[in-house]
């Protein structure tokens, strides 16, 4: 039997993602499951590394399929009656710049929050 939910990994130390989590849980329709990045075991069962979850917002389908970035907010955004004001972003016209953006947007807050963490101990967690 297929799993019924979407699983959103996310950076629970990150007060602007931890606010977005929030709401989504006060939002979401009962099929999205909440997963704090920094709870996870080390190699946990075919998870992306401890850095690459903090890099991008990563999202598993409910088929074990993974969705990444821009990608993962638009369908974790799905769950919620307001998933259609999101949809637009995956547009063609649109998808460039908008991926662009949150690129942008999480190269900084991942460079500004965790690099001397990942030199200082190369595991790509926190010291």
């Amino acid at each position: 039997m297929e799993p019924r939910y979407d699983t959103l990994f996310y950076d629970g130390s990150c007060p602007l993602c931890a606010r977005e989590i929030r709401t989504l849980r006060k939002l979401q329709d009962g099929t999205l499951i909440f997963a704090d990045i920094h709870e996870q075991q080390g190699d946990n069962q075919g998870l992306p590394s401890h850095e690459l979850l903090l890099r991008r917002l990563h999202l598993m389908t409910r088929t074990g399929e993974w969705v990444i970035g821009l990608h993962a907010n638009v369908r974790a955004w799905s769950h919620t009656r307001f998933g259609f004001l999101f949809k637009p972003l995956l547009w063609p016209i649109i998808f460039p710049t908008a991926s662009r953006i949150y690129e942008g947007w999480a190269d900084r807050r991942y460079e500004q929050k965790y690099a001397c963490a990942i030199g200082e101990n190369g595991r790509g967690d926190q010291p």
